[in-house]
This record gives structure tokens, sequence and C-alpha cells, in this order.
């Protein structure tokens, strides 16, 4: 039983440090992967190194070698823009089907809170965010968005889509807390926030939809102001290394 979950634990971490390393752009789009190397970096055996990297070419991260091994992916930017839709229309269902089956009081609790939490990372100064914190309650309002309606399989895609880089509703966060444009994207963001969760407490499922097909939008925003506005910012998001425009 021991040596069961000492293996668990082994692939998880080693499933967490190397997708880290890929969306970081530690390792670089179209870099071919070793096990022996990663596994000693990770300081783990092969097998869940091996497992690791099964998994993350599954979730899109990695492509199969036809020789045999892995090597990181890279995303057009067609891909990117495809990544982010899905998601949205994966959200976009999850809210609906919350509003139409209705959501549980404790589910309908939990969002409430955590968007007071959002609310709280706003200062009276202008443009002044906790942008870490900002960060880890915005990835609990979409976790808790996903499982709201009671679908495990919803729960489950919406999950493996928020895993591709820049579908991920923090895809730019927290170490943008100086470039003004994310910063009035955040305070849209969390205005959506708040009419999404009055949409799914109130029953109405198409204006749910709709909410949050568009906040899914802000990660697309945010990577076009990046590359077509702003593109001394781009060596400050790491994970663009893995996107050819």
């Amino acid at each position: 039983m021991a040596g069961e979950i000492s293996g668990k634990t082994h692939a998880t971490r080693a499933l967490i440090g190397l997708r880290a390393k890929i969306l970081s752009g530690e390792l670089p789009g179209g870099m071919r992967l070793f096990e022996v190397p990663l596994a000693e970096q990770l300081e783990i055996s092969r097998t869940p190194v091996r497992e690791a990297m099964s998994r993350l070419a599954e979730e899109g991260l990695l492509d199969r070698v036809s020789s045999g091994g892995f090597v990181v992916r890279t995303f057009g930017m067609a891909d990117v823009i495809d990544a982010i839709e899905l998601r949205g229309v994966l959200e976009g269902t999850a809210a609906r089907l919350a509003a139409e089956r209705g959501a549980s009081a404790e589910g309908l609790g939990k969002m409430r809170e955590t968007v007071a939490n959002l609310d709280a990372c706003f200062s009276d100064s202008p443009g002044d965010v906790d942008f870490e914190r900002y960060s880890e309650l915005n990835a609990e309002f979409h976790t808790i968005l996903a499982g709201l309606c009671g679908s495990e399989v919803v729960r489950r895609e919406v999950d493996r889509v928020m895993r591709l880089p820049f579908a991920s509703p923090s895809a730019f966060l927290p170490d943008k807390a100086d470039i003004e444009a994310f910063r009035r994207s955040l305070n849209f963001a969390q205005e959506q926030h708040r009419a999404l969760l009055s949409a799914i407490a109130g029953r109405e499922g198409a204006r749910a939809e709709a909410i949050a097909r568009e906040h899914a939008r802000t990660a697309r925003n945010n990577l076009e102001y990046v590359l077509g506005e702003d593109r001394s910012l781009i060596e400050r998001v790491p994970s663009l290394a893995l996107v050819v425009d």
C-alpha cells in the first residue's frame, strides 16, 4: 500500500512539474524530451516521468514521435484561439446547465464567497490589484463553475481544455501588475463574474451561457494585445515560447 501511494505521489509530481516547465517556456516548443534527464531533474524514477509524458500528450501539450518518445508541441495562433473558444463553449454549457437545472445552495454559496473575496483584491487606489491572490481566487471561481451543474462529464472536459496554453482563466496572471491593459481587463472580468453568478442564481440559462462565453475571450483579448499592440511584453509571457505566429 505504501509503495502504491508513493508511486501515485511521484506520478503526480512528475505531471505537475513537467506541465509547469512546458507552460513556463522552460521546455520550449519543438524540444525533444528524454526520460532519463527529466527523471534526474525531477529526482524520481523513469516510470512516473513516462506516465506524465503520456498524460501530457493526451492533454495536447506533447506530440508522440514515431521513432519513440515525445516532443513539446508548438501552437499556431489559430490553435490558441480555438482552445480559448472551446473553453468558452464548454464553460458556457456548464453555466447554462447550472442555471437550467438549478445549482445547489452550497455551490452558489461558494461562488458568492469567492466573488466577494475577488472583490477584496481590488483596493481603493485606481488600478491597484492583488494579482497573486486574484489569480488563486479566479482559478477557484472557474473550478466551482465547472462543477456547478452537477455533470462530471462537463467538469472533466472543462478541466481538460483549461490545461492548454492561454485557455486557462489565469493565463496572464499573476506577474502583470505593472501592465495597465491587464489591470483594466481584470476589472471587466470581475464584473462578468458578478453577472454570471446573478444569471445562474436567477435561472437565466441563455444569459449565463452568453456571459460565460464572452468571459472566456478575455484571454484572447490579452493575447492579441501582446502580439498586436505591444510585442515588447512577449518575453514576459513565457508560454508564448509555444506559439508560432
